[in-house]
Formats: C-alpha cells, structure tokens, sequence
C-alpha cells in the first residue's frame, strides 16, 4: 500500500506545498513573497498575511499538479519549528484543518531536520545518489549554521553551532553594507566571479572545537569599507567584485575549517550540505576540491531544494509516517527548535 504525504512549509517568507508519494515527489509549489525586497529583510507580519493569501491556492497546485486529490493523502506533515512565528502558525492551523478534514495524520515537522534529509528526495526516472550512513551534514542558511551528525533518518546530533550570527546573515549583512539588494548572497556569489578573492583580508573568529562565528568578520568588513570609502568615495563601485569574492571566500573559509575538523574528529567522511547558503557557487567548488583531496563522499542538494521548500517537509514526514510519529491537533508552533 502506498504512502502518500502532503507537506506544507511556511517557516518564513515562501508558502510552499509538495506531495510525496513512497519516497518520490509528485510535486513543488512555492510562492515567494518579494515585498520584502525594498525593506533589506523579511517583515514578518507582512510575511504572515502573505502566507494565508497564498496557502490555499499553492496546496491546490500542489494536489493538481501531482495528479491526486486530497482524499489520496494519508497524512500531512508540516513546520512546526524554527521560523517566524506568525508565519509558522498559518501553516499549522491550515495543516490542522486539513488533517481534521481528511480525519488524517498530523505530522510535525522540524525545519532544520527537514533541511537536512533533502539529500533523500527522490524523483522517478532520475538516478539519485542518497547518503550512506552515517554522514555529517553542513546546515547553512540565512539563520542557521550547524554540523550534525546523521545517524539514521530521525537520528541526528549537533555538534557544532554558530554562537552568533549565521553564514547567509553574514551574507546579507556584507552585502548591505556595499548595497546589494536583499537577499544579498545570490548577489555576492555573480559579482565574485569577476573578482579576486585574494584582494582583501578580514578578520576571522578564533572559536574554539566545532562552533562557528560570523559577527566579528561581519563587523571587520563592515569597517574595512567605511574607512576605504573615506578615501575614495567610489570605493566600492569600483572594487566591488573584489569585495564580494574576498568576503566570499572568508565565510567559505571558516565553514570548511570546521567542517575539515568535525570531519577528522569523527572519522566520517560522508559529508550532506544543506540550505540556503549551499546554493553559493563557490562553497559547491570548494567542497568538490576537498572531495577529491581527502576523498570525502559530498551530497549537494539541487538548486531547487536549497531553499525553503515543502519537499523537504514532506519527505521528513514520509519517515515519521513509516515511525507513526504523529502529533496531536493542541500542537502549536514554536519560533525556536534544536535538532
């Protein structure tokens, strides 16, 4: 008998819904929300109001597109945790409706856990590579940065967190600083491949074992230029892509350093990157070369699932379906969840 899953993520600013039917997704919708962009970041009441506008409309999709209808769903996983709260509670309530409905499952789901199984999204007629375990898994995002690692499915440890800022804020943040339009790391990664990543030194945290820190290179950039644009106000027009591939290979940097390190530490040479930030360009390079020098075994996400996605929601709660690890309908969202 089949199993066939609806997921619904709305963690921050992007309404999405997938179906996932034994492990292979029959569909992907998501809605962005580019309102955002003239603000520098995510405005998180705008956000929700979006959400509930889109929500319906996208599951719609989501279900047509997939070729079945809601009363082919077994059960409906989604976000409960970390995200906006406002925008987390949207996706519940309409996941809550739809499983009471339905008379369904309800699934939670934890986003960063989410993240890190898209490496076991599967599609028909398309060879798919998944990970062995046990692998560790690189999480970087524009609110997270962490290592884990993955011992089963539902069995993961964290062994290294930023105890600050994280990589794709450091992103953003760089990237406001010399203008760059929200959000800035798709912006830095173009402009770095016409520019010298060796042009410039920043300084860099000096953490101790796995955690990482990006508040300090953030503030070493941010005064860098401040006092470069006292000399010469076209500064940054000038030097720009310069700028972002030296900021860029400084966050590289300081994820490979410690990721190296876990590597070493656990004897696990099986690595999964996973979010936002692993759709950098650079990062993916990178991580291909040490591949080859230490003969690491690298899982890169497609472009599509690096993102927020209920592809990633769905799949997760295809193997707490297999578990019956279901929730109960008083579950509320929470804005802060650890792996």
């Amino acid at each position: 008998m089949s199993i066939t899953i609806l997921g619904i993520e709305s963690s921050c600013d992007d309404t999405s819904a997938a179906v996932i039917q034994d492990g292979y997704l029959l569909s992907n919708l998501v809605a962005n929300q580019d309102v955002h962009r003239k603000y520098g970041g995510v405005v998180p009441e705008l956000a929700s109001r979006a959400h509930q506008q889109n929500i319906i409309p996208v599951v719609d999709q989501a279900l047509k597109s997939a070729g079945i209808s809601r009363y082919d769903i077994d059960a409906v996983a989604f976000t409960r945790g970390p995200g906006l709260l406002g925008s987390l509670l949207v996706g519940t309530s309409f996941a809550k409706g739809f499983a009471l409905s339905g008379n369904i499952p309800l699934i939670e789901v934890n986003h960063l856990q989410a993240h890190v199984l898209t490496h076991f999204i599967r599609e028909k007629e398309k060879s798919a590579s998944l990970p062995s375990f046990p692998f560790l898994s690189l999480l970087v995002s524009g609110g997270h940065t962490q290592l884990i690692i993955i011992r089963d499915h539902l069995d993961m440890e964290t062994i290294g967190r930023t105890i600050d800022d994280a990589a794709g804020e450091a992103f953003d943040k760089c990237g406001k600083v010399i203008g760059l339009p929200y959000p800035a790391g798709p912006a830095i990664d173009k402009h770095s491949v016409r520019g010298d990543p060796e042009a410039f030194q920043f300084n860099k945290p000096r953490i101790k074992d796995l955690d990482f820190s990006f508040s300090g290179l953030k503030t070493s950039f941010l005064y860098f230029v401040r006092d470069k644009v006292k000399e010469n106000q076209d500064f940054v027009r000038k030097r720009k892509a310069d700028l972002c591939a030296s900021i860029q290979k400084a966050i590289i940097d300081i994820l490979l350093d410690k990721l190296i390190k876990a590597s070493e530490k656990t004897g696990i040479n099986s690595i999964g990157v996973a979010g936002g930030v692993s759709a950098n360009s650079s990062l993916r390079k990178t991580l291909a070369n040490e591949a080859r020098k230490r003969e690491w075994d690298v899982y890169v996400p497609e472009l599509r699932f690096t993102t927020d996605n209920a592809a990633m929601i769905a799949i997760t709660g295809y193997f707490k379906f297999k578990k019956k690890l279901f929730a109960t309908l008083d579950i509320a969202p929470v804005a802060r969840m650890d792996i």
